[in-house]
């Protein structure tokens, strides 16, 4: 009779070990769908500036300030680094989009239109996979708070993650074409 209880007791161990692994791997995985989609945001940025420059010129502090955010986030190792990153690359962006509104000729310039819808479908790409991350994390961190996951976690060295998206008013309500 021990041994069938030690038996259950150490399968439902091993059991409950491996959903919060799959609970941390989605996470996981659900990251690196928001890696990617700021990845691809990122490498519209020079095709971006390119097309901003054919009608504004050279807006220097900007294009330095765009250069600067897609370095950091090529530099992030973490999501929250990665997450200070976007903020960067989020307010150089708007600040290129807003220097552009103040030419006319950017509202005729196709190639330039063009990435801008470009960008505005990356955005919500973006929103889209940074909601879903959060909650994957927070189904993570609610599992392993539940009774007897939350001691398997502590034997086995799980802790709760908050490296969540901050969502600001800005990312709220992102018109469309904004970007």
């Amino acid at each position: 009779m021990i041994v069938l209880i030690a038996l259950f007791g150490v399968s439902r161990y091993y059991s409950v070990k491996g959903d919060l692994v799959a609970a941390r791997e989605s996470v996981n995985a659900q990251w690196s769908k928001v890696d990617a989609a700021l990845q691809q945001r990122a490498d519209l940025i020079p095709n971006l500036v390119e097309a901003a420059q054919d009608f504004a010129g050279r807006e220097s502090a900007v294009c330095h300030e765009l250069a600067d955010a897609r370095a950091a986030l090529a530099r992030a190792r973490t999501p929250q680094e990665e997450m200070a990153a976007n903020d960067r690359l989020s307010t150089a962006l708007s600040r290129l989009l807003l220097a552009a509104e103040t030419y006319p000729r950017s509202k005729s310039n196709a190639k330039f239109l063009r990435f801008q819808d470009e960008l505005a479908d990356k955005w919500d790409r973006i929103a889209v996979e940074r909601r879903k991350y959060n909650e994957t994390l927070e189904h993570y961190n609610v599992e392993i708070q539940r009774f007897p996951a939350n001691l398997v976690a502590g034997i086995a060295g799980f802790s709760r993650d908050d490296a969540y998206f901050p969502t600001g008013p800005d990312e709220r309500a992102v018109p469309k074409g904004q970007f």
